[in-house]
């Protein structure tokens, strides 16, 4: 007997005997259900054996036969009011478990969100492919499915999701390409370092999506549920299903706030802030100049983040701000890192290092924030060095910035498209998917080991377009991604480190070293950051128009997967 944990309320297993029972009683469930019929194995022990087990030991019995391969939506609709009405914990059991655990997942389908119903089954063993349209139905089975279908499908709106439709349609323009995203307002989240920093106003980084979307693509405004890819298929909200030839999966990434105890309920009061969302990032900046003495705290999680340079960025512009008024020497400073570097590519990381000495900040790696209490000014973070034991360590604070947890989306991390980390699985020259061909994916939640930044979305927008258009044409993939990213380092107002790099760091610099030195700090780099890269990215970028970003040719050995 295999038990598996579905919820708090519910386990479930395949048969059982009667000899089964005295350990489920001894585990704490309190009620047994059956959802197999009597009679549909030969080795199969009766409901009244098991029942009468079950009594001996005070466990509320109930029998609800249900035929495999056949749930109905009353099955369904049955077993919830079964698990209202038994005392919790309770034990299902049916041939597999299999059964067990589709009753549940359509029974919780107006409680839960499809995401959670399908992490919870995954996470015990149970694929509910087969009736996801049925749990983003309400647990219902559909009956009016006005699928509309197009020749691509891109899911998200943001920079990768943009640039690759304008980017396709580029190409060909007779096209038809629907751009599925919930969202009113598109961010340009690179310039929030900047607000954070007190250079750009809130407002330069949004525009409104319907103004961004290119011309002739469609815009549906929806939320994804689920992936049906053996269908070619998505499940938008409200069990709408979508179509497609090919398929962009782009949607970014999931900011985890709740991951740190006690981050949400103290976020923007307290002296605890983040550039990492738009609402927040002016309050980085009213703190900067309102702090005067005390310490000041800047946090990184572990890996992967999106821009893995923007916490220590906050860090260097307030630091720059206070050596500018004076106070520089009253503020004690602690970049709180849960990695053991300071930047992951070394040949950045002297120039770095300089700045830390100017500003007398403090380099506390290893430290990962896993607690915080706005009101009372504390933080705790796990420390694990190489070779010794972990141990929770408590920082006071008058401000601190903080760079949240990131994961994938819940709706990608349950997909058939991730891979065990929860991230899309592509091939990291072509981006293309290793198990489903018409798939691609770019941006923040595909799992190539490249930095997660805008500018590594600008070059790889080209290559899927290149290679959807290669696909269509019944072609090989005709360019690869060399994994370029680029992280514009704001080390002091005025001066930048443009750090730009490959897969396994190598240096990929868009400009002669005698112009742009990417190992220095340069004012040119500064002005490329503030007055140039903004209107590439609403004015080029966005619409199709690939400057430095010409898609690399397939060469006879691309790089290899990782």
């Amino acid at each position: 007997m295999e038990i598996k944990s579905i919820s708090a309320k519910l386990s479930v297993s395949g048969q059982i005997s009667p000899d089964d029972v005295q350990q489920i009683a001894d585990m704490g469930f309190r009620s047994l259900i059956c959802n197999r019929p009597d009679g549909e194995g030969s080795d199969q022990p009766g409901f009244d054996e098991i029942a009468a087990a079950a009594k001996q030991f005070g466990l509320e019995v109930r029998y609800q036969p249900v035929v495999s391969g056949k749930v109905r939506d009353e099955d369904a609709s049955e077993f919830g009011k079964i698990m209202q009405e038994v005392p919790k914990p309770a034990f299902a059991y049916c041939r597999t478990g299999t059964r067990c655990a589709t009753l549940w997942s359509l029974s919780q389908a107006e409680k839960l969100s499809v995401a959670d119903i399908l992490a919870a089954t995954k996470a015990a063993g149970y694929d509910m492919a087969g009736v996801v349209r049925r749990i983003a139905n309400g647990g219902k089975t559909p009956t009016d499915r006005p699928d509309a279908s197009y020749d691509v499908v891109i899911i998200g709106g943001g920079a990768a999701g943009i640039a690759v439709a304008a980017s396709l349609k580029s190409r060909q323009s007779d096209l038809e390409i629907a751009v599925i995203d919930p969202a009113d307002i598109h961010y340009y989240q690179p310039g929030w370092t900047m607000v954070g920093g007190g250079i750009f106003k809130p407002a330069q980084t949004a525009k409104t999506m319907g103004s961004l979307i290119p011309k002739g693509v469609h815009w549906l405004k929806s939320a994804v549920a689920a992936f049906e890819p053996q269908d070619n298929a998505v499940i938008l909200d409200g069990c709408r299903v979508v179509k497609y030839d090919r398929l962009v999966v782009c949607p970014g990434l999931k900011l985890d706030w709740h991951k740190v105890e006690g981050l949400v309920e103290t976020l923007g009061k307290y002296g605890v802030t983040s550039n990492y969302r738009y609402d927040l990032a002016p309050y980085t900046w009213q703190l900067v100049q309102g702090l005067k003495k005390g310490r000041a705290i800047f946090t990184q999680p572990p890996m992967p983040i999106k821009c893995a340079g923007a916490p220590q960025k906050a860090m260097y512009l307030s630091a720059d701000h206070w050596r500018r008024e004076g106070v520089l020497q009253d503020i004690d400073i602690h970049f709180c890192n849960a990695g053991g570097v300071l930047f992951g590519v070394k040949d950045y990381v002297p120039a770095l290092e300089k700045y830390i000495d100017l500003y007398g900040a403090n380099l506390d790696f290893f430290h990962n924030l896993v607690a915080i209490d706005g009101p009372a000014k504390k933080a705790w973070f796990d420390v694990k060095k190489p070779d010794q034991p972990e141990e929770r360590v408590e920082m006071s604070f008058d401000m601190i910035h903080v760079c949240p947890p990131q994961t994938a989306p819940d709706f990608i991390r349950v997909s058939p498209l991730a891979d065990a980390a929860g991230w899309v699985d592509v091939d990291q020259a072509t981006l293309r998917h290793k198990t489903y061909e018409n798939i691609w994916s770019l941006g923040d939640v595909m799992n190539a080991p490249n930095a997660k930044t805008a500018a590594a979305a600008r070059k790889q927008a080209p290559v899927v377009a290149e290679n959807i258009i290669a696909d269509i044409k019944g072609q090989s993939p005709v360019a690869q991604y060399d994994g370029y990213g680029s992280c514009p380092l704001t080390v002091e107002r005025g001066k930048i480190v443009l750090a730009e790099f490959g897969y396994g760091g190598t240096l990929l610099p868009s400009f002669p070293s005698w112009l742009v030195n990417g190992k220095k700090p340069t004012r040119l780099a500064w002005l490329l950051k503030e007055q140039i890269l903004p209107p590439i990215y609403w004015k080029a970028m966005l619409r199709g128009k690939e400057w430095l970003a010409k898609p690399e040719k397939v060469s006879a050995s691309p790089a290899s997967n990782q």
